[in-house]
């Protein structure tokens, strides 16, 4: 990773820890054990990528950081509340995320849905709060696309083509439309987000759904790679599970030297999407050739 990708990323990172920090205040009320749950899950963990593009997106149309921040927050949010349930027994049955125990272990399994689903819901909270833009209709426009991608006809609906992967007999296309939904569409509002806090449309928001298509594959093949060649001390998860589960994945029908030139190919070609924006995207070219380089 680059030093100036180190730095912004840890910038983003502490600002999103703090402000998930004021979303999600501790209680002390009877049901202060779901809010437990919730920091748990969501703060001081993982690299902030989506919250990162968002930030970075909004700095293309000079939207204030007051506002980006909270839109970060809430993508956070909905990607920490599908790992709480994608590691639950039903789902994935993980007992390791980020390096540490999941939450669903270090509490109870009850808690640990309770506490995604209220992820979940505190998302929407907070992009339909004035706080987020004095536009409703922007605010309306974010609740919507990310209502889209995280639900039926995106994340959930992936998930639901992964639970039943092993069972089925999918090609590269098929990996391709999973992935794009579970992974992808949460990258594609996390870039058009900042398009959205902007009001732009036309060719610049195309350039960015485009960046983050490709960027999205890079980042899946790449953890493909990393679940077969991976170290679970730097992952911080348990590894080949998908060849253990029996699933195609790129790595399993590309080869890892095919699938290693793909995801680079994609990344590069996820860095010419920016070509509009010059030098103002520079971090988020950066972000593209980071994905397929990580080790965790």
């Amino acid at each position: 990773m680059s030093p100036r990708l180190t730095e912004a990323l840890t910038v983003v990172s502490q600002a999103v820890n703090s402000e998930l920090d004021r979303l999600l205040p501790v209680s002390e009320s009877p049901d202060s054990r779901v809010h437990e749950a919730m920091r748990y899950a969501s703060l001081d963990g993982g690299k902030r990528l989506r919250p990162f593009l968002v930030m970075q997106s909004a700095s293309l149309f000079n939207v204030a950081e007051s506002a980006a921040i909270r839109v970060a927050c809430a993508i956070e949010m909905i990607h920490c509340y599908s790992l709480v349930h994608d590691d639950l027994p039903c789902m994935d049955d993980d007992d390791l995320r980020r390096g540490r125990p999941t939450c669903h272990k270090a509490f109870d399994e009850a808690t640990a849905l309770l506490a995604g689903d209220a992820l979940l819901t505190k998302a929407f909270e907070v992009l339909v709060n004035p706080a987020t833009h004095a536009d409703p209709v922007v605010r309306c426009e974010l609740v919507a696309d990310l209502a889209h991608a995280s639900g039926g006809q995106g994340m959930v609906g992936g998930q639901m083509i992964d639970l039943q992967a092993h069972t089925l007999e999918l090609d590269v296309a098929g990996i391709t439309r999973l992935q794009q939904l579970k992974t992808g569409r949460l990258f594609s509002f996390s870039c058009e987000a900042g398009a959205v806090l902007g009001k732009a449309h036309g060719e610049l928001r195309l350039a960015l759904r485009n960046y983050a298509h490709d960027l999205g594959l890079a980042f899946q093949i790449a953890d493909d790679i990393l679940d077969v060649e991976g170290d679970v001390a730097e992952v911080g998860k348990r590894l080949n599970k998908d060849a253990d589960a029996g699933k195609a994945t790129f790595v399993s029908l590309l080869g890892l030297e095919r699938a290693k030139s793909q995801a680079d190919m994609l990344a590069e070609q996820a860095c010419r999407h920016l070509d509009p924006f010059g030098e103002k995207a520079d971090l988020m070219r950066d972000v593209a050739r980071f994905v397929v380089r990580r080790r965790s």
